[in-house]
């Protein structure tokens, strides 16, 4: 058997340095408040920022803005998901269900996303000048990456694949902060309403990726390398493997 809770330790190869994935009861608990701090104040960040999008979004009829402020609310049910991992006394147990769960919001983003960007690229929806959605892309792009940083940090010492996942959630949305920014800094400055579009459907593409690599997650220590897509799991973890599957 290869549950969670049957993983042995490993260690992970990060730019050829060692993480070790902590097995420290105290480190543990240390780690798992840091995540529920964290996921607290993404949700409440994301929560303003949802709302500001949407609205400055309908008014400008922007799909950008409009699929940014959707991600915002999709980045608050990961978080949610994660807090409720978090919360149960042996989170391992709730990791499998809060990958699907952070999977299935990628995928809905992606989906009402390309259709609102269709509906631009065809003429339906003339996208206008937005302030609001200018500055708001801008904070975002500053405050973000700080943010999934921390969250990473912590969910590779625990081995959790959810927790890497939402921070790879988080740091999307310094991605699409750019993204936005681009396109609606170019729909203004130049009067070039298709770059509001394009910068929404590289929105959904990145979503549907994401989405693809959460869904393919793991409850084990192991997929956090998969999920990262920078680690290289020690050759040692590999014969323990080995050696636990033949036993």
């Amino acid at each position: 058997m290869r549950g969670s809770r049957l993983c042995p330790p490993v260690v992970l190869r990060d730019g050829g340095r060692g993480v070790s994935v902590t097995t420290d009861p105290v480190r543990v608990g240390i780690l798992r408040r840091r995540i529920r701090w964290i996921v607290a104040f993404t949700i409440t960040y994301n929560v303003v920022e949802g709302i500001i999008a949407l609205i400055a979004g309908g008014i400008a009829s922007s799909a950008a803005l409009i699929g940014f402020g959707l991600d915002s609310f999709v980045e608050v049910l990961s978080a949610a998901a994660i807090a409720w991992q978090f919360a149960a006394k042996d989170p391992e147990t709730r990791e499998k269900p809060a990958l699907r769960i952070i999977a299935v919001s990628f995928f809905a983003l992606a989906a009402y996303v390309t259709v609102d960007a269709v509906l631009s690229l065809t003429g339906l929806r003339e996208p206008e000048h937005s302030p609001v959605g200018i500055a708001l892309a801008a904070i975002s792009l500053a405050v973000m990456p700080f943010v999934s940083w921390l969250e990473r940090r912590a969910g590779r010492e625990l081995g959790s694949a959810s927790a890497v996942a939402d921070s790879k959630q988080t740091l999307i949305c310094a991605y699409l902060s750019a993204a936005l920014l681009v396109g609606l800094l170019l729909n203004s400055l130049f009067g070039w309403a298709w770059a509001d579009s394009l910068a929404a459907l590289f929105i959904a593409g990145f979503a549907v990726k994401e989405g693809r690599e959460a869904w393919r997650g793991d409850a084990c220590t192991v997929p956090v390398a998969a999920l990262t897509g920078e680690l290289e799991i020690d050759d040692h973890h590999h014969d323990h493997d080995g050696q636990h599957e033949h036993a």
